[in-house]
């Protein structure tokens, strides 16, 4: 989706460390955000994630640095940055006697909503609950609560939209209707998501930034991470009859760097920096009588690339 940002970060955030006791949970983070961006925060549990969301939603305060929404301070000016942000966290609370209809109501009465019956109904149809609206919540089949908590977040318009791990504990179907109505709402509002999921990452938000014990251990656009780790092309060859010390014969060959077997007769190769080698591979092969089944370069993921830089600290680059 193509997008026009504008030049001013709606969120800043520098040096950001929040501490628990002795340990640090958040180290030092500093990220901007422009209005009408996407960014994806992965990573584990335990690795922060969800502390810097509570933190820009002025839920809890950091321990030190700044963190701003819209020129507020998230600690000083906690009520002028809720007000411009829509917040869904992993545990939606909601109040189960209501019907869906008098709850949006009710969140669009306390941000002092005008026409709030239109508001409500469009709300309702943007998140697909119309059939819902005069259905109490306690009575909502499962995972629509989830939907329900993403209509709240939004009912008031808000300038920021923070969404935590907004799939976990969807069903495959309910995963995918999900994922479509946060990538239109993309279009809409300034868009942070918390996930564990880097596929989720790469499909829905222009930027990852990735966290690794509470540290940035990564923060750039899908393709610009997965080029980083690409130093050189990578190829899956699949052959019919390739014997024991096929892997050394083809670690042999020019421009191959490495080679991994994956499972019998199927290999992993690299090449070297600007090289080509599947035509010195596909010949070896031809000529050695393995059959030749397939050969196709294999693109890196994502989760490639947080694997490569989370083995070893000294990787970690920002």
């Amino acid at each position: 989706m193509s997008m026009c940002y504008s030049s001013q970060p709606i969120i800043r955030v520098h040096n950001l460390t929040k501490t628990k006791g002795n340990e640090a949970i958040v180290r030092n983070v500093t990220f901007h955000l422009k209005k009408g961006e996407r960014l994806g925060i992965f990573g584990p549990r335990g690795s922060g994630k969800t502390t810097i969301m509570r933190i820009l939603t002025a839920y809890i305060p950091p321990s030190d640095g700044m963190v701003t929404v819209a020129g507020y301070d998230v600690f000083t000016q906690s009520l002028d940055v809720r007000k411009r942000i829509g917040y869904l966290p992993q545990s939606v609370s909601l109040y189960a006697d209501m019907t869906v209809e008098d709850y949006l109501d009710f969140v669009a009465a306390l941000y002092k909503i005008q026409n709030r019956a239109e508001r409500v109904e469009n709300t309702l149809t943007r998140v697909n609950l119309t059939q819902y609206a005069k259905t109490r919540i306690e009575k909502l089949p499962q995972g629509i609560c989830k939907f329900v908590g993403l209509a709240q977040s939004i009912v008031h318009n808000p300038d920021v939209l923070i969404l935590d791990e907004p799939t976990c504990g969807l069903t495959p179907p309910q995963i995918i209707e999900m994922q479509a109505l946060i990538k239109s709402l993309g279009g809409e509002y300034t868009l942070v998501l918390g996930t564990r999921t880097l596929s989720e990452a790469e499909q829905l938000c222009d930027r990852v930034l990735m966290l690794n014990k509470g540290r940035i251990v990564a923060e750039d656009t899908p393709a610009h991470l997965t080029a980083r780790l690409e130093g050189g092309q990578r190829i899956r060859l699949q052959t019919l009859f390739a014997p024991p010390d096929a892997v050394n014969l083809l670690q042999a060959l020019d421009s191959v760097n490495r080679v991994s077997e994956v499972e019998t007769g199927v290999f992993d190769i690299e090449c070297d920096c600007n090289a080509d080698c599947r035509p010195v591979v596909a010949k070896a092969v031809v000529q050695h009588g393995w059959g030749l089944l397939e050969l196709h370069v294999v693109d890196a993921s994502l989760e490639d690339v947080f694997l490569e830089l989370t083995a070893d600290p000294v990787m970690a680059v920002v």
